[in-house]
């Protein structure tokens, strides 16, 4: 069982707004990303088709914060998908109301008013926290789901609430609720963080993925775009839509319509979605393509957790290897870095431009890499755990597995230097030995927690 002590310099600082070198300027969307070939847009189309169409066995919450795929899932973090059922909590009243307000009160002169789906989340809760301490009104949203133990999201929880932010407990497919919250609260902007996450448990619930990652979405979106005024919207997609592409380092500019993942697939239609909205409706849409973050507070289903977990249990951990002994390497970008490029892309966002439904003119669509340009080989990972941990790792080498995951990422991160300085500055030995100082204290040795 986790213990209770956690410490406020485990979560970001970042106080103020995210400095920028220059004044912001409209980004133009790249014309070929706005492009899709007939057979990308009829896949995209079939798998929405499948949603709506196909009764599904099993439904899932829908706002957990999404983040970049490790190479390696937990074996140990498959729950039974009959327990995975949307369920939005009872909500609603005076003293719900009254929170609600309270916590998306604008606290500084200039401030934004945010809505942060999958506040819970290991993402959503670093934003959320350095959204509040530079003065923003922030209002959280998140169903708790269980695709990594709640518990976790629930300590989260009340790290947040003892900085003044309240997570209302709910589904974002739930149009009422969502209604609700826009008739009390005037957002300015939304930072949509919620997502079905991770690329092998499509293999095991692929219907997960459409509820959340496209349904959830799109019913976000509408809500968005009835708004008035509209919000501007920041969301995450994710590095996996690069899919089967060989060039390296990954660019804003390269073709994605080679995904090798259903979780890669659905973040590539999310970005296709948006497209749509913000030619039709007026809604300003920056999509963020976050690279394996990692740090305090992270997902247990994360490659760096659950190593840090079976080396202190003594357990063997698999070190996949690519074709040909070929290394497998991550580009793994530390939360602080991660938070300051969402902080970056939200000051930067303009203002949406339709009204109530209704397109006013042309409104800003951007995408942009979130990493931090150094792949480092999950072998090297290993090395560091070893030596933070004291503890001498049981490896496993194995072959990368045909189930969604690549050999290789690298972000190409120009674009968003240039449009708000984004510029990483943790490498991994330092997140890493970060990271440890939470888990340590958060779990104790680790030796007995079964997380």
């Amino acid at each position: 069982m986790p213990s209770s002590s956690q410490h406020l310099d485990n979560i970001p600082s970042t106080p103020g707004k995210f400095k920028m070198d220059h004044k912001s300027h409209r980004s133009k969307w790249h014309p070929h990303l706005a492009k899709l070939t007939l057979y990308t847009f009829v896949f995209f189309l079939g798998l929405i088709f499948v949603f709506f169409f196909k009764s599904p066995s099993t439904t899932t919450s829908s706002s957990s914060s999404s983040s970049s795929p490790s190479s390696y899932r937990s074996s140990s973090s498959s729950s039974d998908l009959s327990r995975r059922s949307l369920k939005t909590s009872s909500w609603g009243g005076p003293n719900w109301e009254k929170r609600v307000k309270s916590s998306a009160r604008i606290r500084t002169r200039n401030g934004f008013c945010v809505l942060v789906t999958g506040a819970a989340g290991f993402i959503g809760t670093h934003v959320s926290v350095a959204l509040k301490r530079r003065g923003d009104g922030v209002l959280g949203l998140d169903n708790f789901n269980d695709y990594y133990d709640p518990s976790l999201k629930r300590a989260r929880q009340a790290l947040l609430e003892r900085t003044g932010i309240f997570i209302v407990e709910g589904d974002i497919n739930d149009d009422v609720l969502l209604k609700k919250l826009f008739e009390l609260i005037t957002f300015t902007h939304v930072m949509h963080l919620a997502a079905q996450a991770g690329v092998r448990y499509a293999m095991q619930n692929p219907n997960s993925y459409i509820q959340s990652n496209i349904a959830g979405f799109v019913n976000l979106l509408e809500t968005c775009k009835n708004a008035n005024p509209q919000p501007a919207i920041v969301w995450a997609s994710s590095s996996s839509v690069y899919g089967l592409n060989t060039k390296v380092p990954f660019s804003e500019k390269d073709r994605t319509d080679q995904p090798a993942s259903l979780y890669a697939a659905t973040k590539k239609a999310g970005e296709e979605i948006a497209h749509t909205y913000n030619h039709i409706y007026g809604l300003s849409l920056t999509g963020l393509r976050f690279f394996t973050v990692y740090g305090p507070w992270g997902r247990p289903d994360m490659a760096y957790f659950f190593f840090t977990r079976d080396i202190l249990k003594g357990k063997p951990i698999p070190v996949f290897e690519g074709v040909n002994h070929g290394t497998v390497a991550r580009d793994f970008t530390y939360v602080d870095d991660i938070v300051k490029g969402c902080l970056g892309a939200l000051d930067t966002a303009e203002k949406s431009t339709g009204s109530g439904g209704k397109k006013r003119g042309p409104a800003q669509l951007r995408v942009f890499n979130l990493g931090n340009t150094s792949p480092v080989p999950v072998s090297d990972l290993v090395g560091i755990l070893e030596r933070l941990l004291k503890v001498k790792a049981n490896r496993v080498v194995t072959k990368l597995p045909r189930n969604g995951d690549v050999q290789f990422t690298h972000a190409n991160i120009s674009y968003a230097k240039r449009e708000f300085g984004y510029k990483p500055m943790t490498d991994l030995q330092t997140g890493l030995k970060k990271f440890v100082r939470w888990y340590v204290s958060y779990y104790g040795s680790g030796k007995k927690s079964d997380h």
